[in-house]
């Protein structure tokens, strides 16, 4: 996990998210019933998160020259900001993805599913209803973080830009989540770059480029910094998505926060997965995978076949490959030294995920 925060950064970007979401509760609580469980089950979505993207935000300010003590609430807004568009896409993404839990415990659908069959639903209709929670929490969500941004105490050219950033964020990261599902969908394989397209586009936008960003501008970077940041953002985003590839497939449990190998049973088209098909080993990796969902031998056998392929050595290669072209991107004259030590400090850590 990539930590940057100190405990009071921490405790003041909680503030700002637990204040988000008290005001959505307390406005919807005049609603009935269904609006305070449906705020209360948004709620419980954006809690106890790794607070990664607002983490980046608060270090980027801090990078750029913004003050160390990050006295103005502005910067607390938008990195809460940052988080509840995570937490918004966490919520669709379940619901894309048919899953009921999430961290062990039930999710806005799976939280949903239960009270509508409380009231005697049958199961299409409290799938039914499941669903349409997830769709509304994540609206909520997603107008919430729009909401912090817009009213964010910046000056009028600050908030322009920090609002094409979550403008960009949401519309790439969609294009990859959609980019994701067709390529699950199709009867054939899908090239290499198309995958790393996804892979980027849904996770690395929004994750990476747009905290980072968003935190220089609050601290008025340069266009040049900016730029320079961005590319190097594209890049670590990448990475650390490629990661989270090889850790859903070779993972502990403890790294995977479930089962070892649960890419594998769930047949994801990932990039790995894309580099062992151009090696002469595929008809063997197929074989393998078309029977990993059968269980824990099965994935494990899934395991040594992509390795013995030499996929899993390429993945890490690339995975190297973009955090050095991140680094070289930071050594830019245009960004101050403490910028250049975040994000090889970012680099690093991810490199250190590698399972």
């Amino acid at each position: 996990m990539i930590t940057l925060l100190d405990d009071d950064a921490r405790q003041s970007i909680d503030a700002a998210i637990g204040g988000a979401l008290k005001r959505l509760e307390r406005r919807a609580a005049p609603l009935g019933d269904g609006a305070r469980a449906l705020a209360a089950a948004t709620s419980a979505a954006a809690a106890d998160g790794k607070r990664l993207r607002p983490a980046l935000v608060v270090a980027a300010y801090r990078a750029f020259g913004g003050s160390p003590d990050a006295a103005d609430a502005a910067v607390w807004d938008v990195a809460a900001a940052l988080e509840l568009l995570h937490t918004a896409f966490v919520v669709h993404d379940d619901l894309i993805d048919r899953d009921l839990e999430r961290r062990g415990i039930p999710n806005v659908a799976g939280r949903f599913r239960t009270r509508a069959q409380v009231f005697g639903a049958s199961g299409d209709q409290a799938a039914t209803v499941g669903d349409a929670a997830a769709v509304l929490a994540g609206d909520l969500l997603l107008f919430e973080a729009s909401r912090l941004v817009a009213c964010a105490s910046v000056d009028a050219p600050t908030r322009v830009a920090l609002l094409q950033i979550i403008d960009d964020a949401i519309l790439v990261s969609a294009s990859g989540e959609l980019a994701d599902v067709e390529h699950a969908a199709r009867a054939d394989y899908p090239e290499t770059d198309a995958l790393l397209g996804a892979a980027h586009d849904k996770t690395a936008a929004y994750s990476f480029e747009a905290p980072l960003l968003a935190g220089a501008v609050m601290a008025g970077a340069t266009d040049a910094a900016r730029a320079q940041l961005s590319l190097a953002a594209a890049d670590l985003g990448l990475a650390f998505q490629l990661v989270d590839d090889l850790i859903g497939t070779f993972g502990s449990r403890r790294q995977a926060g479930r089962d070892p190998g649960a890419d594998l049973r769930e047949a994801k088209r990932t990039p790995l997965i894309a580099l062992a098909r151009d090696t002469a080993a595929w008809p063997r990796v197929s074989s393998a995978l078309a029977v990993a969902h059968t269980g824990p031998i099965a994935v494990r056998r899934a395991q040594r076949e992509l390795e013995a392929s030499g996929a899993r050595d390429d993945l890490v290669a690339l995975i190297h490959d973009r955090l050095s072209r991140a680094r070289s991107r930071a050594a830019s004259p245009s960004l101050p030294p403490a910028a250049v030590a975040l994000l090889a400090e970012v680099a690093n850590t991810i490199e250190g995920r590698i399972p």
